[in-house]
């Protein structure tokens, strides 16, 4: 398929689309509103495919007939032969539909309207034209080139063919196409709901520092940036509005509600990277890292684990006995035994209460991810200062790093894994997109280790279920309550991408 494709808004979206598109074989026109910009922009994806050519991504042949179909618009009408438009202006629904209303005035009757709005709703964008079935959206992430995602929304007059034509286009620019329905964040900005917000909310109930929690979700679930370096990268500014649109659009659902800590922090110009001050302090753009926790150098002593979860125990106990860490097999822990449970989806409290434990020498620990990196421990209000250090001392033995945390049902990365599979299983419950398309989306869109409904098969439906059963009955909280999609499964034995 080869098509003459406009382009409208040639900044950085703009630039990065022109680039995919010149390179798969179509005829690019380039128009910009302001006076020179569209040049600019050939020149600038000149610039980045003559670069691919010198690092030997494409020919200096490829590169150069790329460019030659790359040309410039003056004027909106010259965009009258394209086959489809794609619009990357401001995201400002009045001057979408401005644009698209002037746009059907010059294109032929079967040419393609394509917006690549990341918030605002596609079918209200295509209300505003005379055939609102030629009206798509065509989500890109930036940057276009490397992210090689894009999705594909149909509105609610969208004829099938139009979204036919843009993922076939999609695939020969080497991006995978998913598809999804026309709702508030579509698929991959609604599915990442999970990561940052839960990340705010425990650090609002005070569970454990921001640069605690990163390391957690970096070094046990895989995350290749934690929560709050992300929200950093990206600007409070930035972030802290979408989180509460995406909340208002879906009339206040708790699953997606915004932390009270976005709206102090944007008063206090804790902004991130840009202001040099955000969850992380930051000297010459360089995050300043603060310290992992010092360790008492203590004798650890004797540890008793105990065997309520068998199969929980008996990853604990491989470690410490690893590590040459004495491990007591009594029935009943000994007076000066530190006690170790290993609970899903509640807190250390609990643990000690339903097994009738001395809370002051209670540790928990986190056992959902493997324990060869780092091991989350978490205390109880009553744990002494003692019990702490020796546990510290334990799990450390062999050089693994510890991090401590105040009581949380569900520890962090149960939480947060917990509330990202539970989203997704809503949008697929919703039919937003499918199972798979849920899952491919999210890897290339967001870079997590896993799509959300394959890491709730590899964690198992039913951890995940008691996860959230465990916080909902502590918390009462509706934001946590399991998704209709995961408790089938979960009772069912089935898997989450069926």
């Amino acid at each position: 398929m080869s098509l003459t494709i406009g382009i409208v808004g040639t900044g950085t979206m703009g630039r990065g689309i022109a680039q995919i598109f010149a390179a798969s074989g179509n005829r690019i026109l380039l128009h910009d509103a302001r006076e020179g910009a569209a040049a600019e922009a050939r020149d600038f994806v000149a610039g980045m495919l003559a670069r691919l050519a010198e690092k030997g991504r494409m020919s200096a042949e490829e590169a150069k007939a790329a460019t030659n179909r790359i040309e410039v618009a003056g004027k909106l009408e010259a965009l009258a032969p394209c086959d489809l438009v794609i619009e990357a202006i401001v995201e400002k629904l009045e001057a979408k539909r401005e644009l698209f209303s002037k746009l059907e005035k010059i294109l032929s009757a079967d040419a393609i309207l394509a917006t690549n709005t990341s918030s605002l709703s596609v079918t209200a964008i295509a209300a505003g034209c005379e055939k609102p079935e030629r009206v798509a959206g065509y989500h890109f992430f930036n940057p276009v080139p490397l992210m090689k995602v894009v999705e594909v929304i149909p509105g609610a007059r969208t004829k099938p063919d139009v979204a036919d034509t843009l993922t076939k286009l999609a695939f020969e620019a080497r991006h995978e196409a998913v598809r999804a329905s026309d709702t508030p964040g579509f698929l991959v900005n609604h599915a990442g709901r999970g990561y940052v917000t839960e990340a705010l909310q425990l650090l609002r109930e005070q569970v454990a520092e921001p640069a605690d929690i990163d390391r957690i979700l970096r070094d046990t679930a895989g995350f290749r940036m934690g929560p709050f370096e992300l929200l950093d990268l990206t600007g409070l500014d930035v972030s802290g509005p979408v989180m509460t649109q995406v909340y208002n659009q879906f009339y206040q659902e708790p699953r997606f509600r915004p932390s009270p800590l976005i709206d102090q922090r944007l008063s206090a110009g804790l902004l991130g990277r840009k202001t040099g001050e955000g969850f992380y302090a930051y000297q010459e753009g360089k995050k300043a890292e603060p310290e992992e926790a010092s360790r008492e150098n203590v004798d650890p002593g004797a540890v008793w684990i105990s065997n309520a979860r068998p199969e929980r125990a008996a990853l604990v106990h491989e470690a410490l006995m690893s590590a040459g860490v004495t491990v007591e097999t009594g029935e009943r822990p000994s007076e000066n035994a530190v006690v170790v449970v290993t609970p899903i989806g509640t807190d250390a409290s609990a643990a000690a209460i339903a097994e009738d434990l001395d809370a002051r020498r209670v540790i928990a620990v986190d056992t959902l991810f493997p324990l060869d990196r780092r091991r989350t421990l978490m205390r109880t209000p009553a744990t002494t200062r003692k019990t702490i250090s020796r546990a510290a001392a334990a799990f450390s033995t062999d050089g693994s790093l510890v991090t401590i945390i105040a009581d949380s049902t569900g520890f962090v990365a149960q939480r947060v894994i917990a509330t990202i599979v539970n989203i997704a299983c809503d949008i697929a419950q919703a039919g937003i997109a499918t199972p798979a398309d849920i899952d491919k989306a999210v890897t290339l869109g967001l870079g997590y280790p896993h799509g959300p409904l394959s890491w709730g098969d590899e964690l198992g439906a039913d951890v995940v279920l008691e996860i959230l059963e465990g916080i909902v009955a502590l918390s009462g909280d509706p934001r946590y309550r399991p998704s209709p999609w995961l408790r089938r499964r979960a009772d069912l034995r089935l898997s989450l991408l069926e």
